[in-house]
């Protein structure tokens, strides 16, 4: 079972950037995610610096993806994501279907991204026709309907993709053409100024009891809780999951990748350092009761 380091959720400062990705260099894991996902407007790092980090951190031997936006909207957006596409020397994970269309005219292999929105096995074929090799399931569904999936690609006698589940970090739950922390800080998406990089964990929202709720990401919404697949080990092993996804987040983020990595070779389940995914469970992603 390998490990990844998913592509960056919140707009950090150019040099925090650098420096984190150029530490990861060093972790346990065997793939990398690079780029936006979230608001192309996140330009601390452009297209061009995106590449060269990629093709900075190929030397350590880690397979490297370029991650596409998982909401294009604009003729500008198109045109970054075809300058990733073009460049060719790296998978791209696709986030939106503009990304899918792109690979598929080029022969490129594409990581599925949880935004895809693939709930069968049908549209799981057609992607894989064009081109899908790696897939990453959406943040609601959970072991029973993935067996769902397995079996009835098995009985339509296709091999599944690579499996890559999200194992760790805050769930991305939606996106909108809205930015919610500009709406949050009462100023217009287009005069934002950049707000979100003052909250690298993206920003606090409680209801109005104050417990806390979700988290606001630009034009993301985000669970609270940081989720943690690592106790359920076992099942994901017996589901034939390759490849755990771990979210970077501000602080710790080596301590979770070496927990990770000592978990992955234990044969034993790890104890649990963040939330239940409700979710992977067939349940709500957040208790009730924690909102009581």
């Amino acid at each position: 079972m390998q490990l990844s380091l998913g592509p960056l959720q919140y707009f950090w400062p150019r040099e925090r950037t650098l420096a984190f990705y150029r530490e990861a260099a060093d972790w346990p894991v065997e793939i990398i995610y690079l780029g936006e996902t979230v608001c192309s407007k996140r330009r601390e790092l452009g297209t061009r610096d995106w590449i060269a980090l990629a093709e900075e951190l190929v030397g350590s031997g880690k397979q490297i993806v370029l991650s596409s936006l998982a909401l294009i909207e604009a003729e500008s957006e198109l045109g970054v994501l075809k300058r990733l596409v073009g460049h060719g020397g790296f998978w791209i994970e696709a986030n939106d279907l503009s990304a899918v269309q792109l690979c598929r005219e080029q022969g490129l292999p594409f990581v599925g991204g949880p935004t895809l929105n693939i709930y069968n096995h049908h549209a799981l074929a057609l992607l894989m026709d064009d081109g899908l090799r790696r897939w990453v399931p959406g943040v609601e569904q959970g072991h029973v309907l993935l067996r769902e999936l397995r079996e009835a690609m098995q009985g339509a006698q296709r091999n599944m993709p690579q499996l890559e589940l999200i194992a760790f970090g805050r769930l991305p739950l939606a996106y909108s053409a809205r930015c919610f922390t500009a709406r949050a800080l009462d100023v217009a998406k287009d005069q934002c100024d950049f707000r979100c990089i003052e909250y690298p964990d993206g920003m606090p929202l409680a209801t109005r009891e104050g417990t806390p709720f979700l988290r606001i990401n630009g034009i993301q919404i985000q669970g609270e809780e940081i989720t943690d697949l690592g106790p359920e080990l076992p099942t994901l092993r017996e589901l034939g999951v390759d490849i755990l996804r771990l979210y970077p987040q501000l602080d710790g983020m080596a301590e979770v990748v070496a927990h990770f990595d000592a978990a992955r070779r234990a044969p034993a389940a790890p104890s649990r350092i963040g939330a239940r995914n409700g979710y992977w469970h067939g349940e709500p992603g957040m208790q009730p009761s924690s909102l009581a």
